[in-house]
């Protein structure tokens, strides 16, 4: 199976470093995309990495993941509280999904603790800031990995 890892981002997510430091950090979307490219480095992976404000964008790019990709991490931003297209898009998918949020998100609003996403993730990382793209990226080393 591919090593290749799609990384996916949702919406206001460009706005990293800039929206809410005081929840999300000061690390930039270039910052995490940099971390991530040196993490896939490391451990073998191959990386597409993609932000969207459009949710369309992120089903399409899931779609392309099913033919190519072993993984996909995904940070569906807003879209992880309201989106059944992209459960439905994932559940599509063969590889293994992990999900990931920048911030605890379930010390936060109400609305913010049901995920469908989480309903197809094989794990979820929450709170870990962006130190969780990383993390995420590691446990795919690991998966891939154990496939062998």
């Amino acid at each position: 199976m591919s090593r290749l890892v799609f990384v996916l981002n949702g919406p206001n997510l460009n706005l990293l470093g800039k929206r809410q430091p005081h929840i999300y950090g000061h690390e930039t979307m270039a910052d995490v995309e940099a971390m991530c490219r040196k993490a896939c480095g490391e451990n073998g992976l191959e990386l597409r990495y993609h932000q969207s404000n459009r949710e369309y964008e992120l089903i399409d790019w899931i779609h392309e993941a099913r033919e190519i990709a072993g993984g996909i991490v995904i940070n569906p931003g807003a879209f992880t509280h309201t989106s059944v297209a992209i459960l439905d898009a994932l559940n599509t998918f063969d590889g293994s999904v992990i999900e990931c949020h920048i911030s605890q998100v379930h010390k936060r609003e109400a609305f913010r603790h049901h995920s469908y996403v989480s309903m197809r993730a094989d794990a979820v990382l929450a709170g870990f800031g962006t130190q969780g793209y990383v993390l995420a990226l590691l446990r795919m080393a690991h998966l891939f990995d154990a496939r062998k």
